[in-house]
């Protein structure tokens, strides 16, 4: 039996599941024919899978992911010519995170690509990475504000931490100066030491048209696509054929 005291000096120290599975010990008469080192086994397992726990919680928090997008619910079943093997390797363990590898989703609207683009970041939280999401022009209005306030280079030091930083609807309409000039800095931060998913209408071959600035864009591209995994859906937009269909799973 746990003294009192000790019980205190655990729950004062955040150890809460360690006392409980000790309680649950007392009143079980099978776990009394655990020796000591089973039962500090156990308790030590129960913590760390509660603290496990509450860091995903603080991550998938943190990283504001758009709607409950997870990679088990995929749907290959679509006509949209998504790739089963480069999904299944890239959920895999998220070794794409670990090697600064980028992801790119094209296609057109509605095919899906925001929930494969979150799902991808969901799994790389469960992963124990540091994930935000954010649409591109939320990005630009939160920096154009950060820059009016002062608040920039403190903005850009939290972006560049962010182990995978997705960005969706990228490329959607020209940067203006400001923007590119920015999202340039962003990229140089991230190159090489971090991840990056963008999702976009736009097929590659137009963001550089599209950032406008040619030696930027060369900047920008160079550092994003080289070693970037390149994922283009095609065909009609879920959301009709589905809205044609009985109901049934929402997965994308």
């Amino acid at each position: 039996m746990l003294h009192q005291p000790t019980i205190e000096k655990l729950l004062a120290m955040r150890m809460e599941p360690m006392v409980e599975t000790w309680r649950n010990f007392e009143q079980d008469e099978n776990a009394q024919q655990l020796s000591f080192e089973e039962k500090l086994s156990l308790m030590v397992d129960r913590l760390w899978t509660w603290r496990q726990n509450l860091a995903l919680e603080r991550r998938l928090r943190y990283a504001k992911l758009r709607g409950n997008a997870c990679v088990e619910d995929i749907d290959y079943r679509a006509s949209r010519g998504l790739d089963r093997t480069l999904m299944r390797s890239l959920a895999n363990d998220s070794g794409w995170v670990q090697r600064h590898e980028n992801v790119f989703i094209i296609g057109p609207t509605g095919v899906g690509k925001s929930f494969l683009g979150c799902a991808l970041a969901q799994k790389a939280c469960r992963d124990g990475h540091l994930v935000l999401y954010t649409r591109a022009a939320a990005l630009f209005r939160d920096l154009a504000l950060a820059r009016a306030d002062g608040s920039l280079r403190n903005l850009l030091a939290r972006l560049s931490r962010v182990d995978v930083l997705a960005v969706d609807d990228w490329a959607m309409a020209p940067l203006q100066e400001t923007e590119r000039r920015d999202f340039w800095e962003i990229c140089e931060e991230r190159y090489q030491t971090r991840s990056t998913i963008l999702t976009s209408q736009v097929p590659v071959a137009q963001w550089h048209e599209q950032i406008g600035d040619a030696t930027i864009a060369d900047g920008i591209l160079d550092r994003l696509v080289h070693n970037a995994h390149r994922i283009e859906l095609r065909g009609e937009s879920l959301r009709k054929t589905r809205a044609k269909k009985p109901e049934g799973k929402s997965e994308a």
